[in-house]
C-alpha cells in the first residue's frame, strides 16, 4: 500500500508512521512526505529516512486554488492508494479532495463532530469537558466534517491543561494511525454515506 503524507510541523507523527513500517514485509510503503513550509521539521526526518519530500507553498501561487492545484499534482505524481494528513494546517480544497476521493484520512485531536477546527484541544478544555479524545476521518470538503473511522477518550483532570491534554490526545494517536494502516494495507474500508465499516476499533476506541 503506497501512502503519502503530509505536514506542517515537526512531524511527529509522521515520526511514528515511518518508525512502523520501516520494514518492507508490513505492507505499507511511504512514497513521499509533503508540506506547506520549507522548513518544516517533517522533511529533516524523511530525508533521514531516505523518503522522497516535496514543498508546496500557498505564498508561492496566485491564489489558493492554483495551490490546491499544484499540490494535487504533486501528490498525484507519487501514485498513492492513501494520502495522510498528519499534521497538515491547511484546509484541502475540492479539487485536490476529488482527486484522492475518500483517500484521505486527517486526525483530529477532538471527539468529532464536537469542536473542529484548529483548536480543538483548547475548545474542548473551555467548554469544561470531563472527556475528550481524538478522532480519525476521512476528509471532504469541509473543515472536520468528513466521515468518522475512528474514535479513543481521553479522560481530563482538574490538573490539566491544554498542552498536557494534546500530548495524551497525541500520544494515543499515533498508536491509532499506525493500527489503522496497518489493517488498510490487506483490508479496504466500506463507505456508505456518513458510515464507515470495514474497520475494528481498539480497545483504547470508543
Amino acid at each position: 500500500m503506497r501512502i503519502v503524507l503530509l505536514a506542517s510541523g515537526s512531524g511527529t507523527l509522521t515520526q511514528a508512521v515511518i518508525d512502523a513500517f520501516a520494514e518492507s514485509d508490513h505492507g505499507v510503503e511511504i512514497v513521499g512526505v509533503g508540506s506547506d513550509s520549507q522548513t518544516a521539521g517533517v522533511l529533516d526526518r524523511a530525508k533521514a529516512h531516505s523518503i522522497p519530500t516535496f514543498v508546496a507553498r500557498p505564498k508561492d501561487f496566485a491564489n489558493r486554488e492554483e495551490w490546491n492545484l499544484a499540490l494535487r499534482d504533486a501528490v498525484a505524481e507519487f501514485s498513492p492508494d492513501w494520502v495522510i494528513s498528519a499534521g497538515f494546517m491547511r484546509i484541502l480544497g475540492p479539487a485536490f479532495i476529488a482527486a484522492f476521493d475518500n483517500r484521505i484520512i486527517n486526525t483530529h485531536p477532538a471527539l468529532l463532530p464536537a469542536f473542529p477546527g484548529a483548536h480543538g484541544v483548547r475548545d474542548a478544555l473551555a467548554h469544561g469537558v470531563r472527556i475528550t479524545g481524538g478522532t480519525i476521518h476521512l476528509v471532504d470538503t469541509g473543515v472536520d466534517t468528513g466521515p468518522i473511522i475512528t474514535q479513543f477518550a481521553v479522560p481530563v483532570s482538574d490538573a490539566d491543561t491544554e498542552d498536557t491534554v494534546h500530548e495524551r490526545i497525541k500520544t494515543q494517536e499515533r498508536t491509532e494511525l499506525v493500527r489503522l494502516l496497518a489493517h488498510l494495507a490487506h483490508h479496504d474500508l466500506v463507505i456508505e454515506g456518513r458510515h464507515v465499516s470495514g474497520y475494528a476499533t481498539s480497545a483504547a476506541s470508543v
